[in-house]
């Protein structure tokens, strides 16, 4: 044991809904509005959790419901990335990215205070500006990996910026693991038993 401060982290979770278009996957984002952080930047639907009662599935099916109306079942909610981010003004918070494709309702705009603009956007097209911290799950959503570290420094922008400096580390996932206990296996129904 350190001796040093337990390190806490607020708990963010998005929504990644998508579909498939003729130009390919498209997700919806929302822009933001008011007096909130990031006002005027694209975003995914997103939220905190409500407290350590509501996990973090609960809480990206609350907040889909809240942001854009649709209903989510649980069942059809799938990890994409995690993310841990450090905004330009030093708080760090963890951030997991959730795929949905399977939901009811039509997308609508349900806080309009919060929120002035929605809509569908191919992951090769997205708009600008968005928020860095959303891009960096996106990023790594795109491109199949598990998660990235987005640590901004002091004075970095929080709108995304193509031409200023890279501070998206994507992440590699695990390689293949060959199952060594079927038992195992069997139990879990995962490979690997996890």
């Amino acid at each position: 044991m350190s001796g040093r401060e337990r390190y806490a982290l607020t708990v963010d979770v998005h929504l990644i809904l998508a579909r498939d278009a003729a130009t390919g996957p498209e997700v919806l984002l929302s822009r933001r509005a008011g007096p909130v952080y990031a006002s005027g930047l694209w975003h995914l639907p997103s939220g905190h959790l409500d407290g350590p009662h509501e996990d973090v599935v609960e809480g990206v099916v609350r907040e889909a419901a809240e942001e854009t109306g649709v209903v989510i079942d649980r069942q059809d909610v799938a990890l994409a990335a995690t993310v841990h981010h450090r905004s330009p003004h030093g708080r760090a918070r963890i951030g997991f990215f959730f795929e949905v494709r399977n939901f009811t309702g039509e997308p609508a705009i349900m806080e309009p205070a919060l929120c002035d603009a929605m809509g569908w956007y191919s992951l090769g097209a997205l708009p600008a500006p968005m928020v860095a911290y959303c891009r960096a799950g996106l990023d790594a959503y795109r491109d199949g990996r598990p998660g990235a570290v987005h640590f901004q420094r002091p004075g970095d922008p929080v709108p995304h910026d193509g031409d200023g400096p890279v501070r998206t580390r994507l992440l590699k996932g695990p390689r293949a693991r060959a199952v060594t206990d079927p038992a195992r296996t069997a139990r879990s129904g995962f490979p690997g038993g996890r």
